[in-house]
């Protein structure tokens, strides 16, 4: 056997050897802190000492007694240092990443998928802070700590079909009896009492190692890199192109390049490139337009300049300018970083009267006060440093920031920019900062981008984030899912109403294009837009694909939770629901129970997402297809349910194109029967009150 043959199996096994092993009874090497990489924020001192004792005694439950002495000294000084004890000792020498399924030792092969995608959402190419196990959006974790990963890993890798995993807010509670119908894990992350669920709350509990946030990907393992939002932007950006030119009675170009579309030449200004924000650049790009993106952290403009995601980068303002006004008349599709402050960026467009003509934001506005947001006029480094030691003092002047940013973003949409929140809680804590950001009637003065785009043109007719992970590893087996995906949209658009066709032919150029705008970050995964239809056609094609051998190996299907009835969040998912109900969390709760029995292989439910800590609850699900003919049932009721659950709510809520789409859906499926909405003629309601 050759030399390198032979340590490629040695290391496979070690592999196989280290997460068979879960915590080990010795402690390993102390593991240096690496500077190269890009660490979470150090959280502020929120615990009083009695409660920073009880955080050391909740981390020492997962070591014997005689690690105890060593390791509470140990954990004391990550608590102060950083506000969290993440256990950098016991991370995994093994390189992070995902490996074809069967190099994991299982003896479940859907406990094995699910290892797949654990693994790529801890990924340093896939990860923002890989080190302290967050995914994305600055606090999205996997898990709390390391000891919780190799545990988990452990349990997967022993695991029957006849055991279920539970995890609670990345602690793996252990394996319980089931039957191989039931989901191999069920996640919940945050799920705290009402009343427990502001954000002083989270710091709290988190820091004493009782709950986490899970964002809305990350903790169920379904994050598949930048991919989804690109995707997501993509599809809202050449919405919103459209929406610009009927506004503007202009008529939309179909422009060049794969995706036709109104955006030449024009320019589309907006903030983050870290985590899922880091997408806006490439999403500018595809779509036509002109993306201008300010990032505060040296390292994350540049991971997205290195990765080829971002094109240009500069720090000098004059600069920028010169090169946005060439960009412009030449009609190019170009992304442009500025390594700096929004709020400098905004103030500049408006001084040298620079149009503008779209505008939102992506800086992680969930978590304004540890990370998520950066105070103008302050260095990025001081920053970090006055948000661990004048926590008061930091907020003061983010909350500063904001009013600054608003007056900017407000005199430019004076001048014809259309600006839309795109579900970061920008709104929210503008308002909440005194910003002139609302109406009259108290009203938020821009609208979320579900409001005016994705809601009625997407979520309303049952269309949103489905995706899928190869989980052999192999491009050929992706390049085989595309086509499979691309065959299925063009059938099913040659029969379907005009409603739907813009959607149909979006998401067709979309994963024509996919392989030649390089999407991939980490595991072979793809996404695409579809409604139920769509999605279990997929499903059903790729499960045959893999019963016939095309395919090499099982494929995981998931979604964003970012979708048409995962999520119950009212400043985005919900924003278009009008009934007064968008501030309930029923659908997203039956969205999660409804699928962990119609057959989905995992299941989670989150506390926050996109928009913060108690204010939303999402649902998610991960379901392996392995080619059999039990999984071609169980996609169809799981994928069924996962959809319609949120047109059956949204069409209650008398959204009309929601109406169409149950509508449709009846016709269908005839076991499906939905209570429909009386509409109510404005009239009668005259003089009641």
């Amino acid at each position: 056997m050759p030399k390198k043959t032979q340590v490629r199996q040695s290391l496979k096994q070690e592999f196989k050897a280290s997460i068979l092993s879960g915590i080990p009874n010795r402690l390993p090497p102390a593991q240096r802190y690496d500077d190269s990489m890009n660490h979470a924020p150090r959280r502020k001192d929120i615990l009083k000492p009695d409660e920073k004792k009880l955080a050391v005694r909740n981390a020492l439950r997962y070591f014997p007694e005689k690690l105890h002495s060593a390791l509470s000294k140990e954990f004391a000084e990550e608590l102060k240092l950083y506000g969290r004890i993440y256990m950098y000792r016991f991370r995994p020498t093994y390189e992070m990443r995902a490996r074809p399924i069967h190099e994991y030792p299982h003896r479940s092969k859907q406990a094995a998928a699910i290892m797949v995608m654990l693994q790529n959402n801890l990924d340093p190419d896939v990860a923002q802070h890989p080190h302290e196990l967050i995914t994305y959006g600055g606090n999205g974790a996997v898990f709390q700590n390391w000891a919780q990963y190799l545990l988990t890993m452990q349990y997967l890798a022993t695991m029957t079909d006849q055991q279920t995993l539970v995890l609670y807010s990345g602690h793996p509670l252990g394996l319980f009896p089931s039957h191989p119908e039931a989901p191999r894990v069920v996640v919940t992350n945050g799920m705290m009492i009402p009343n427990y669920s502001k954000q002083d709350d989270w710091e709290r509990f988190n820091a004493l190692g009782v709950t986490q946030y899970g964002q809305m990907t990350a903790g169920s393992f379904m994050y598949i890199g930048p991919q989804g939002i690109v995707h997501g932007t993509t599809i809202t950006l050449l919405n919103a192109g459209r929406m610009l030119a009927q506004a503007r009675t202009e008529t939309p170009s179909k422009g060049t390049g794969t995706i036709p579309n109104g955006l030449a030449g024009k320019v589309f200004v907006t903030a983050g490139l870290g985590g899922m924000s880091g997408a806006q650049a490439k999403a500018a790009v595809i779509a036509g337009a002109i993306g201008v993106i300010a990032e505060v952290n040296p390292k994350a403009i540049a991971t997205r300049h290195s990765q080829g995601w971002l094109d240009e980068v500069f720090t000098d303002l004059g600069d920028l300018i010169k090169r946005i006004e060439v960009a412009r008349l030449k009609k190019e599709a170009v992304s442009l970083g500025y390594q700096g402050n929004i709020v400098d960026l905004w103030e500049k467009l408006v001084s040298e009267n620079i149009q503008v003509d779209l505008g939102s934001d992506q800086t992680s506005l969930h978590n304004p006060w540890a990370g998520g947001y950066y105070p103008v006029g302050i260095a990025f480094e001081t920053s970090k440093k006055m948000m661990a030691n004048n926590p008061d003092g930091f907020k003061q002047e983010v909350k500063k920031s904001l009013v600054r940013q608003v007056n900017a973003i407000n005199q430019m949409t004076a001048r014809g920019t259309y600006f839309f929140d795109y579900g970061n809680a920008f709104m929210l804590e503008a308002s909440r900062a005194g910003a002139a950001i609302l109406k009259p009637d108290g009203e938020f003065k821009y609208p979320s981008y579900v409001q005016d785009i994705l809601g009625p043109l997407c979520f309303d007719y049952g269309f949103g984030p489905f995706r899928w992970v190869c989980t052999s590893g192999k491009e050929s087996d992706l390049s085989l899912t595309d086509e499979i995906a691309a065959k299925v949209l063009e059938k099913l658009k040659k029969k379907a109403p005009k409603e739907i066709q813009q959607q149909l032919s979006d998401n067709l150029r979309w994963i024509r294009a996919a392989a030649e705008n390089q999407m991939v970050v980490g595991s072979k995964a793809r996404i695409l837009y579809a409604d139920a239809e769509g999605r279990i056609e997929i499903a059903k094609a790729f499960n045959a694909a893999i019963r016939k051998k095309k395919l090499s190996a099982p494929v995981v299907l998931g979604r964003d939770h970012h979708d048409v009835s995962g999520t119950d969040s009212p400043y985005r998912e919900t924003s278009n629901i009008y009934d007064g109900s968008k501030f309930t969390a029923d659908m997203a709760v039956q969205n999660f129970v409804g699928d962990a029995f119609r057959g989905a292989t995992w299941v989670s439910l989150h506390n926050g997402g996109g928009v913060g800590w108690g204010e939303v609850i999402n649902g998610g699900f991960g379901l392996v297809l392995d080619g059999s003919k039990d999984c071609d049932r169980r996609l169809k009721s799981m994928l069924f349910w996962d959809v319609n659950n949120g047109i059956a709510r949204r069409s209650w809520a008398r959204n009309s194109e929601a109406i169409f789409t149950a509508k449709r859906a009846m016709k269908m499926e005839p076991s499906l029967s939905l209570t429909m909405p009386n509409l109510v003629k404005d009239g009668v309601l005259e003089g009641l009150f």
